[in-house]
């Protein structure tokens, strides 16, 4: 959903300045030694002490006489049009370090808002009162950093704790869905008002510093992060990542044909389904091709966990945070690859975590209906 709202962006910078000895005051070339931008002759930046290629440019001065760039090097995967302009795009963002340099831009999250659809994490809207933050689709991992909390820090001494909700698509945008916004840059933190408002950062314009406390970057003990020991971690085993969207009317959507990993607690999004004869489940269910009472604790797993229908007729024990557990049985795909005709109710694509319960299900775990989706974790039964 979320996209650079505004042209003027503040920069933010996850990343220990390394002080080097005075300079003199002519510009260095490729490899020279520097200590900010200013130190750089044209088009180059400083990066760990030395002038080099700006990677977000894309440019090549330095090409033969720099040393090559890192592994975790993120590099454009394509190009967007849109309204004459072309924007490239991204599947990657530079790697997470123990201090990661990124732009803070600000985003509107409410229904109605400038940020386009709902929250990717739990397809939702959110207040701008909430201190939110969606990251670009390299960092946002497919979704594996939904809900987790980041700490943003300004050279001002301000420093926040923000949740993270949504993505900043780097791969798509130009359309309703994204607010007719173009892609995000590959290393895009998009916060709420109120995270600009905690920082006391001007919304328009403005460059700051990350500080880090006693000289030196390290993991933040109210996030409970673990970067500093495991500074650029791989991609998590089976990382879901979306596959072809699919067009309903006006809008797009993601469609998915994986779902994450199923380990000993899983987390998911547990929505609710009508599996009657002409509710809004769409057709029988896919495990034995018969409509269901909505009283039978039963459920439809997306794609990915629904495997082929190799846990049809498996039970599934669902947990919630009130304590309340639940087996069900598994009757059913919730499809994460087709939707928006006759044969899924005119429904979306479901998305790759979704436990789609009947009545009884919700019932049990006394949860309330009306609000239509819940975080919960599963494993088999």
């Amino acid at each position: 959903m979320a996209n650079i709202l505004r042209l003027a962006s503040l920069s933010v910078f996850f990343f220990f300045i390394i002080y080097s000895p005075l300079f003199s005051n002519a510009l260095s070339d490729c490899n020279g030694p520097c200590r900010d931008l200013n130190d750089c002759s044209g088009q180059l930046i400083c990066i760990d002490g030395k002038c080099n290629d700006d990677p977000d440019v894309g440019t090549h001065i330095c090409r033969g006489s720099s040393p090559s760039p890192p592994s975790g090097n993120c590099q454009p995967s394509g190009s967007l049009q849109c309204q004459g302009q072309i924007y490239p795009t991204y599947k990657c963002s530079p790697p997470v370090t123990s201090s990661t340099k990124a732009k803070l831009t600000n985003n509107d999250f409410s229904q109605g808002g400038a940020g386009g659809g709902p929250s990717e994490c739990d397809e939702q809207y959110h207040s701008n009162s909430e201190r939110i933050v969606a990251l670009s689709t390299g960092w946002y991992n497919g979704g594996s950093r939904c809900e987790k909390m980041i700490r943003i820090k300004a050279s001002n001494g301000k420093n926040v704790t923000a949740k993270v909700v949504d993505e900043c698509d780097s791969m798509r945008g130009c359309d309703e869905e994204h607010a007719y916004q173009p892609p995000c840059k590959n290393n895009i933190v998009d916060a709420s008002d109120a995270v600009w408002s905690a920082l006391e950062l001007n919304k328009d314009v403005g460059i700051v510093d990350l500080i880090c406390t006693n000289s030196k970057c390290n993991d933040d003990p109210d996030v409970g992060t673990h970067i500093r020991r495991r500074s650029s971690p791989a991609p998590l085993r089976g990382n879901c990542q979306p596959s072809c969207p699919l067009r309903c009317e006006i809008k797009t959507y993601t469609t998915y044909k994986c779902s994450p990993p199923v380990i000993s607690s899983t987390k998911a999004k547990l929505t609710i389904s009508d599996f009657n004869q002409g509710g809004d489940g769409g057709d029988r269910s896919k495990c034995d091709e018969q409509s269901h009472d909505n009283f039978e604790r039963i459920v439809a797993l997306s794609i990915g966990w629904y495997d082929g229908g190799s846990r049809c007729g498996k039970m599934i024990r669902i947990m919630v945070s009130n304590g309340k557990s639940v087996t069900a049985k598994v009757v059913d795909e919730c499809d994460s690859m087709h939707g928006c005709d006759a044969a899924h109710a005119y429904q979306r694509p479901c998305n790759s975590k979704i436990i789609d319960g009947s009545n009884a299900v919700w019932s049990a775990l006394e949860l309330n209906k009306e609000k239509g989706i819940e975080d919960v974790t599963w494993s088999m039964a």
